[in-house]
């Protein structure tokens, strides 16, 4: 047994989470309280799958792509890479990549940004001007074997921007980790943990993500 130090980078869930505008979101109920009528507590969870930490699967923008049971798990758990990109940079484009030191085959790629810096996560309202990336930025992590790809906030994509970017990354079977909390983590070399829940035939589903340094 190992003493390394477990960071967890999920977003509790909660009804005040941030969510994509005109999405579902969450929402908590209980069915049962501990009284004179039951003698447990039993909750409701409703939640729309692309609500706080979470990955996509193909079949998000891809007809017919494969779906969050059919990835493998060993693919979700193994060294990652966080960079820290400069604290004013809203799109994250290929040439940004391109300047990144990483170290050689890296997989796995983490990406701490504007949302960080700004705790876009400690505001209810979803804000539409997050940083994530470029169609451009994209093809370069095909190009680089990027296995799986994070950011730290509700989408890879920008909010306005076609669906190109995810179709590129998901097309080419690299697994996408949005919504991240990266806030309190420092560049460099960890070990991924990203384990998601076991549902049949969907897109998208909620994961536990922790990080050990390494």
């Amino acid at each position: 047994m190992n003493n390394y130090e477990i960071i967890d980078i999920s977003i509790p869930l909660s009804k005040k989470l941030p969510v994509w505008p005109n999405g579902y979101g969450i929402n908590i109920s209980f069915l049962a309280t501990i009284g004179n009528n039951s003698d447990a507590n039993v909750s409701r969870l409703d939640i729309d799958v692309h609500s706080g930490t979470h990955i996509d699967a193909p079949l998000h923008f891809i007809e017919n792509g494969k779906t969050t049971n059919e990835i493998n798990l060993d693919r979700l758990i193994g060294d990652c890479f966080i960079v820290e990109l400069p604290k004013n940079l809203l799109t994250v484009q290929r040439s940004d990549l391109e300047n990144l030191i990483i170290p050689n085959n890296t997989t796995r790629l983490l990406l701490k940004t504007y949302n960080s810096y700004n705790n876009l996560w400690d505001n209810e309202t979803f804000d539409v001007e997050f940083c994530a990336i470029s169609a451009d930025a994209a093809e370069w992590l095909v190009e680089q074997k990027i296995d799986l790809i994070g950011i730290d906030y509700c989408s890879i994509q920008k909010f306005y921007d076609p669906p190109v970017t995810h179709q590129i990354i998901l097309n080419n079977n690299i697994i996408i980790l949005e919504g991240l909390d990266l806030r309190n983590v420092g560049g460099g070399m960890y070990k991924l943990t990203c384990l998601p829940i076991s549902i049949l035939g969907i897109e998208g589903v909620p994961v536990r993500a922790i990080l050990q340094k390494i």
